[in-house]
């Protein structure tokens, strides 16, 4: 008789022997006490699913396989983003198994591939740009014979198109490399796809952040959003002003990003389609600024005196504004991205308040008790500075929520409240003609015992009430890991795959929603982050056939 064990044992096996990668043990059913076996997706592996795809059941041996240049292509061999992308997927691709020794010869195989031919049809191919807001990402990708074709108009697309590929291959029963003939036609639901990873609370050392870009490639993220600084601590080594890392740090050596450090986090990212927008938030969480700057913050009173400790950056100094201008003008010059997140959020006018000078300065402006009104003042011309450097910039909903005067093409985080909450607010802020960005049901610092990944896939920033025109302005959203109990001992087990579904949200057509056929992608995508070296946690019980082998 046979067991459940083996039942399922067997239906894994049979998965293999299909080139169907990997089968997973979804649950058991404890009231029939039997395992039940997921079947594999018509998808196999593909995350974030294609717009348009389609597999046929014609398979190819990869043999002698090489990714090349097709000769129409705008970007040759001097395309340097391009073949490195070449030698990094070939290594995913083939890496492995070349490690692993010569392989089982088959007695009857399929047809032989031996090329990709990777072709950027636009004169630009922007291979020596970065990334922006208005990047073409869209890809083809023909599998057939004589030789695989992808084609995309800019270089930011072949990225794509490249992970896409990798995702098709597969070992057949004998350990040869494989694919079948597939034709995708694919580009992204929305522009703005964010990872936002906290280094103040805790500092990530520099390799933790790299292989974070490299695992937001693997899943066609293209918008790393670095808190870099907070109250905790200022880890950002300014050229201009160094005492704020110097004081402000948790080391003021081994616990800091030198600029070459950034401009290395910068092109890691370029190379693969990521832009790197840096957010330095004001006034609030800003303790770590005020220990390198003096006269940055507001010194908080108890009664007529001094109580010693400080509050938000102090709005009514000049020399407040001097600084920021010298210290913006230098991040504009650091970040090439079009936009830098200027925060401004859970500003506590506790200390404000007890400010005398706050308070005189309150009166003669008229605006009484009302300290939303002076963190308005304040931004407002923390605004106009940034605007004289020629960037766009991103806020927190709190600043649009207080009514400050912003710019057209100004950009509207939203993170507050429940579904209810979220969703008013991408309405009122849609309806105000701005563009926005949600990440409310996307923290994923938040952690819950199971699979709670369902909850962010199930999330859409679509899902307001109002016109096609506002949904229009809606441009993306952003996962967010915040660091107060983060830091690089966890950060990636807890990142990924968790991410991995707000990528295929943020991706994908919105009807894109059967989460039994996410749960089968997912199961193997996360598997083949294992394999790529990427500790992503399990989805549930389940194996991979190449485990992570740890540091």
């Amino acid at each position: 008789m046979i067991t459940a064990l083996k039942f399922t044992l067997l239906l894994l096996a049979l998965a293999f022997a299909q080139g169907l990668h990997y089968n997973y043990i979804d649950e058991l059913d404890k009231e029939a006490g039997t395992v039940r076996a997921v079947q594999a997706s018509q998808y196999v592996s593909l995350w974030p699913l294609p717009q348009k795809v389609k597999i046929l059941d014609l398979s190819f041996k990869l043999t002698s396989f090489n990714i090349v240049d097709a000769k129409e292509s705008s970007a040759g061999s001097s395309c340097s983003l391009l073949q490195d992308a070449y030698r990094r997927y070939y290594e995913y691709m083939f890496g492995i198994a070349k490690r692993q020794g010569p392989r089982k010869s088959r007695l009857t195989g399929p047809s032989e591939l031996t090329e990709l031919q990777v072709w950027i049809t636009s004169p630009d191919s922007e291979c020596d740009g970065y990334p922006s807001v208005t990047s073409d990402e869209s890809y083809e990708l023909s599998v057939d014979l004589p030789y695989a074709v992808l084609k995309a108009p800019k270089v930011w697309g072949a990225l794509h198109g490249l992970e896409t590929f990798s995702q098709l291959v597969y070992e057949d029963q004998y350990g040869a490399k494989s694919i079948n003939s597939t034709a995708i036609s694919d580009f992204p639901r929305f522009a703005h796809r964010g990872i936002l990873l906290d280094s103040s609370r805790h500092f990530l050392p520099l390799k933790v952040i790299l292989a974070n870009l490299e695992t937001m490639a693997m899943n066609k993220f293209n918008v790393f959003h670095w808190h870099i600084v907070d109250d905790q601590s200022f880890p950002y080594l300014s050229r201009t002003f160094p005492q704020l890392s110097q004081q402000g740090a948790y080391h003021p050596y081994t616990h800091v990003y030198t600029p070459a450090d950034v401009k290395m986090v910068i092109e890691f990212g370029r190379l693969r389609g990521i832009r790197v927008v840096p957010e330095f938030d004001t006034p609030g969480h800003t303790q770590s600024w005020g220990k390198g700057q003096k006269d940055l913050l507001t010194p908080c009173y108890s009664g007529s005196k001094p109580s010693g400790s400080f509050g938000p950056v102090n709005p009514i100094l000049n020399t407040t504004y001097d600084f920021m201008s010298q210290f913006f003008k230098e991040i504009s010059t650091v970040f090439p991205d079009a936009y830098v997140h200027l925060g401004g959020d859970e500003v506590d006018f506790t200390c404000w308040k007890s400010n005398p000078d706050i308070q005189k300065f309150m009166d003669q402006q008229g605006y009484g008790q009302d300290y939303k009104k002076l963190e308005s003042f304040y931004i407002q011309k923390l605004l106009d500075i940034v605007t004289t450097t020629h960037k766009g910039y991103m806020i927190w909903q709190e600043v649009f929520d207080n009514g400050v005067k912003l710019k057209p093409d100004t950009l509207i985080h939203v993170w507050k409240g429940n579904q209810e909450q979220y969703q008013s607010e991408m309405a009122n802020v849609t309806s105000a003609g701005y563009k926005t960005l949600l990440s409310t049901p996307w923290y994923l610092n938040r952690i819950s015992y199971g699979q709670d990944w369902h909850g962010h896939y199930k999330a859409d920033p679509q899902d307001f009430n109002g016109t096609e025109e506002q949904k229009k302005l809606v441009i993306g959203g952003e996962a967010c890991l915040w660091g107060e109990y983060v830091d690089a001992t966890n950060l990636t087990p807890r990142l990924w795959p968790r991410a991995s579904a707000v990528a295929e949200r943020l991706w994908s057509a919105k009807d894109v929603t059967d989460i039994n056929d996410a749960f089968n992608r997912l199961s193997v995508h996360r598997c083949r982050m294992v394999a790529r070296g990427i500790p992503a946690e399990p989805l549930f019980s389940s194996y991979c056939p190449r485990e992570y082998k740890g540091i």
